[in-house]
């Protein structure tokens, strides 16, 4: 057995490939947080007879189309990046923003992304309206967000109630599974290879970027939560609300640093409603003078907080550890508590940093271990995901699971779950061939 690596240039080559039922993982512009592509190959474990293949879609033939509707359809190798500037151009804007704008949007999908302008728009659950996707036998198929999901599991209504439980979160523990589109949102390329997707957008309105220096989190909180709770009834006029911690600031050049080892809280607002936001809650605010709120411009804005998470990658590969870090969102009734838990989490010794989605209570405590530290930090992790457990919070809102964060999501998944994972691999899957070592797997 031998892993090989092969390109897709056109969907033929692709449907050939499907039809020949090999065992595969695809990805697109390794920009996935929870795939460690450095060492796949050892964490690709696999059993099975013939080769397995490293199937790289990202150089499948972009296409972009604006519907008179306002929605965008796209095909293979789109950025973030480049539906951004595609939109722009006739006016519109996307709903959704990951900060890692060179991802695929495809493969977005495939992961159920979020970003930072969810805050206001909501989930990609929410803005994909029709998509189409290759099956095992390299069929295209179609499925809409009109349609309910259909699968002869009997687990499937108790899936569905488990669910309703984390319905106001970005994600939950597992995939949705109630409109057709489910099918291929969040499943991570286990059922099927989304093709063509078509997606809400928005007007593309002016937009004011702000920011506010605050103490240190793990001094004083107080400012934040403040801010925090007066965010939350602005969500039509605040598209996005953003926090990097003092410490990520070390990992910035000199000249990009915001504060005197101060956090930062981003606010996204939009233009035509900054009066209103300045008179009506900024100013309000007791705990953050307004001295320490400044106007930032959208492309410095953009570079610092991208530039943040591709830092911390580059130090975990130089010191040869995998990514320690969490993806962890909470109801606005115990961010105190996860804050809580960060904050003893911070005194380990071990350097780290805090950054995300603070306006949905959706963060990510990053560790910077060393070898010798990582094996303590990710022991730590397995105590906090019990918490959020205990909190009915979500593990990973945003990223996925892929194969760094298996081990902690086994918790959150019971035999409806199980039972539900395995009947859909069977009736979308019966080779095993779509990305065999994930989360639907049964033999993990």
């Amino acid at each position: 057995m031998a892993f090989l690596t092969k390109t897709f240039y056109s969907q033929e080559d692709l449907v050939r490939h499907l039809k020949a039922h090999h065992p595969s993982f695809y990805f697109s512009s390794k920009t996935s947080t929870v795939i460690p592509y450095d060492k796949l190959e050892s964490l690709l474990p696999w059993k099975g007879a013939g080769d397995f293949y490293l199937c790289d879609l990202s150089k499948l033939p972009p296409k972009m189309e604006l519907r008179p509707n306002g929605n965008l359809v796209l095909q293979g190798g789109v950025s973030w990046e480049d539906a951004k500037k595609f939109l722009r151009s006739k006016g519109r804007n996307l709903k959704t923003s990951p900060t890692e704008q060179l991802a695929l949007i495809t493969a977005g999908i495939a992961t159920s992304c979020t970003g930072e302008r969810c805050f206001a728009f909501g989930n990609i659950r929410s803005q994909v309206t029709r998509l189409k996707y290759l099956d095992f036998n390299g069929e295209e198929r179609e499925l809409t967000r009109d349609q309910e999901f259909k699968t002869k599991s009997s687990h499937l209504k108790d899936y569905q109630r488990d669910f309703s439980a984390y319905k106001d979160f970005k994600n939950a523990p597992y995939p949705r599974f109630e409109k057709a589109i489910d099918l291929m949102i969040g499943t991570e390329g286990q059922l099927g290879i989304v093709t063509e997707v078509e997606i809400e957008t928005t007007d593309n309105t002016d937009v004011t970027y702000v920011f506010m220096l605050l103490p240190k989190w793990e001094v004083d909180y107080a400012p934040h939560l403040e801010i925090f709770n007066a965010v939350q009834g602005h969500r039509n006029e605040i598209i996005s609300c953003e926090l990097l911690d003092a410490n990520c600031m070390n990992y910035l050049k000199a000249d990009e640093k915001l504060g005197e080892n101060q956090d930062v809280i981003f606010l996204e607002v939009k233009t035509e409603s900054f009066e209103d936001i300045y008179g009506n809650l900024l100013s309000h605010l007791s705990l953050t003078s307004a001295e320490n709120v400044f106007e930032i411009a959208e492309n410095k804005f953009h570079h610092i907080r991208a530039g943040v998470p591709r830092a911390i990658f580059e130090v975990n590969s130089q010191m040869g550890v995998v990514k320690v870090g969490t993806d962890v969102q909470v109801g606005p009734d115990r961010f105190k508590d996860l804050l809580d838990y960060y904050r003893s989490a911070s005194r380990m010794g071990v350097r780290y940093c805090l950054f995300g989605h603070f306006g949905d209570a959706h963060l990510h405590f990053n560790y910077m271990p060393s070898k010798d530290e990582s094996a303590r930090c990710q022991d730590e992790l397995l105590r906090l995901y019990q918490e959020v457990y205990e909190w009915h919070g979500s593990p990973f809102a945003e990223h996925g699971i892929g194969l760094i964060k298996q081990k902690y999501i086994k918790k959150f998944h019971g035999k409806t779950q199980l039972g539900l994972f395995q009947d859909l691999k069977k009736e979308h899957d019966p080779h095993n061939q779509f990305f065999p070592q994930g989360f639907m797997s049964v033999e993990r």
